[in-house]
Order: structure tokens, then C-alpha cells, then sequence
């Protein structure tokens, strides 16, 4: 009988040599985001990271989320260096709405075979969101699962934490009926409702992922890949100074899924949809695809990212502060005895 090949790993579907590669290649990404916290080093079992010593009643803030079917979209343009901003900066967003800063993050990316540029760019883009929002990068896992993923795509998933001093967190306790619900801009679709903006662009308006994007001057893919936007720089003073109430970040579900999380019992919010100009991509989604309004204001945020609530004596300085930043912000409704949200 003649002698069977013998097998190992690699002619199995896992290269653990390529695995090795990326490792080394990552150390530099990594170290970048190191603080003075940060005690660990990449390729150790777990992160060790030191809670700050400034703080009376420090409280740790978790979240985990990823980036949908918005890889989808990275997929067909070939390009991820941006993916790993949004799975950054959404994470930031969704535990700054209890009042917290971030500490570190640990990221997450599966693939089926190990294509070593394209975890050097989704990585690289998670390192670079990470010194944007000032936290560390601690450690994370590439897991090679042949067989499991298509060909030339991968999973992306993050987990964060960071603190806040306990007479500091945001848990609805103070929102009253009266207090002033400002928007804050988004960067377009940020990463929610890429399943049905999908369906829309390449079948409903038949576009290419490298077509010209109507009305906009840009291709599909960089209207579709644009990078959610963090909210920590721009709302860090008006948290500081105890100005602001509640936040809502407006992911999944919408406005109307998202703001009551953050309000008090038995109180909803009446919200004016002709305070500001909803982006024009939203628009084209919708007409392109016949969506009711009301669809469209629980599958997308419509160009507003967040909601902070405001009494009405601090609007004044909290809108001008976020003059200075890169969200623009506005009065858009106020707080009221209630339940859910109603347009007006």
C-alpha cells in the first residue's frame, strides 16, 4: 500500500507561520498606543493595565460591538483601513453616553485564510482610533478558521473600557422635563443599516461599489465607507464641567430605538425634524428605495450621531464649545412628561 502524504496544519488551511508574521508586524501598532497605565506587552495571555490613580470613586465602563454589514462594503471596495476606526470610535461612543472616558480596547478578527496586509490595515486603523480617542490598545486575537468565512472576508468584533467617577455617571437620574436635547452631526451612516442601504445601492440604483455616488462627487464605496466619528473630543469640557445630563448615541433602532435609553422614567421627547438638514445620502436612500419616513428614522441616525441632553441654562456654552469642535450642534427638541419619542 502506498504511503499517504502526511498532513500538518498549514496544508489543512492554517498558516501558523503567516500567524507569526503578523504578530511581529503588529508589535509596532500596538506599542504606539501605550500609556503610562499600560504594563503589558503584545503576546502575553491577557492585558494588564493599571486603573488611574486620579479618580476618588472610580466605576469601569464596558461594551463590546462590531462593525455589521458594513464589511460588506470594505470587501468590495478592497479596502480596510477604515473598519477598524468605526469598530474604535463606536465602541468610544457607546460608553460615553454613561459619562466615561476610555482606558483600552481589545479587538477581535477572524478570517478564513491568513492574508497578512489585510490584518496589517484593519489593524493599523484600529491602533490609529485609539490614539485619536486616548486609549490604549492592550491586545486582541486573529483567529484563522478555514472553511468558516468566505474567501477574502473576516469578522471584526471589539471590546473597551474606560471609567468615570461614580457621582459622575450618566444614568437618566437627572433629566427632567424642560432639559434641551442637542444633536450633534454624524458622519453619514456611521455603522448602522448596511443591509438595507446595500440593498438599495447595488440593486435597487444598480451601482458599483466604484460608481460615482449621485449628487455627491465622490464614489459609492467612500460615501459608504465613511468613518463613524468619535464624540469623546468634542463633548469631553461639557461633561467636565457636569453640563450635560444624559447622551444618547444613535446606532441601531434609530432616534426614536436609542434616546429613551438614556431618559427617566416616564418621560419621552418631542424632537423638531426641520432643526437641521438631513444629509443628502439619506434622502437618496430613501427616495431610491421607497422608504416610509418612519423607517428611515429607526434603520438610520439621518445625520444625527448623538444626543445630549442640556438644561436649558446650559445650552448656550455647550453649543458654543461645540463650535470649536468638528460636529456641528444644534437645538433640535427638549424633554417631556411621556413616554418614546414623537415628531413635531
Amino acid at each position: 500500500m502506498a504511503e499517504r502524504g502526511a498532513l500538518d496544519y498549514r496544508s489543512a488551511g492554517v498558516d501558523l507561520d503567516a500567524a507569526e508574521r503578523v504578530k511581529e508586524g503588529l508589535k509596532a501598532l500596538v506599542a504606539s498606543t501605550r500609556d503610562e497605565h499600560t504594563l503589558s506587552a503584545l503576546g502575553q495571555f491577557g492585558g494588564l493595565y493599571a486603573v488611574p490613580g486620579d479618580l476618588e470613586s472610580p466605576v469601569l465602563v464596558s461594551s463590546t460591538d462590531g462593525v455589521g454589514t458594513k464589511l460588506k462594503v470594505a470587501f468590495l471596495a478592497a479596502r480596510h483601513d477604515t473598519v477598524g476606526q468605526d469598530l474604535v470610535n463606536h465602541c468610544v461612543d457607546d460608553i460615553l453616553v454613561q459619562g466615561a472616558r476610555p482606558l483600552f480596547f481589545l479587538d477581535y478578527l477572524a478570517c478564513g485564510t491568513m492574508d497578512e496586509s489585510l490584518v496589517t490595515d484593519v489593524v493599523a486603523g484600529v491602533a490609529k482610533a485609539c490614539k485619536e480617542n486616548g486609549c490604549a490598545l492592550l491586545g486582541g486575537e486573529t483567529a484563522q478558521m478555514p472553511g468558516f468565512y468566505a474567501e477574502d472576508e473576516y469578522d471584526l468584533a471589539g471590546f473597551i473600557v474606560g471609567v468615570v467617577e461614580r457621582d459622575r455617571i450618566l444614568d437618566g437620574s437627572r433629566v427632567r422635563a424642560g432639559d434641551v436635547l442637542i444633536g450633534l452631526g454624524s458622519t453619514g451612516l456611521h455603522t448602522n443599516g448596511y443591509t438595507l442601504a446595500r440593498k438599495i445601492v447595488f440593486e435597487s440604483m444598480g451601482l458599483s461599489i466604484d460608481d460615482e455616488f449621485p449628487e455627491s462627487g465622490r464614489s459609492v464605496a467612500d460615501v459608504l465607507l465613511d468613518v463613524h466619528r468619535s464624540y469623546l473630543p468634542v463633548l469631553s469640557d461639557a461633561l467636565e464641567a457636569g453640563h450635560v445630563r444624559g447622551l444618547a448615541h444613535i446606532t441601531g433602532g434609530g432616534i426614536p430605538g436609542n434616546l429613551p435609553r438614556t431618559l427617566g422614567s416616564e418621560l419621552g421627547a418631542v424632537i423638531d425634524l426641520a432643526s437641521w438638514e438631513v444629509p443628502e445620502v439619506f434622502r437618496l436612500l430613501g427616495k431610491a428605495g421607497g422608504v416610509e419616513r418612519d423607517e428611515m428614522l429607526r434603520v438610520f441616525n439621518m445625520g444625527v450621531g448623538m444626543i445630549a441632553i442640556v438644561a436649558p441654562e446650559d445650552v448656550d456654552g455647550v453649543l458654543e464649545g461645540l463650535s470649536r469642535g468638528e460636529a456641528p450642534g444644534w437645538v433640535m427638541g427638549e424633554v417631556e412628561v411621556g413616554e418614546g419619542v414623537r415628531w413635531a
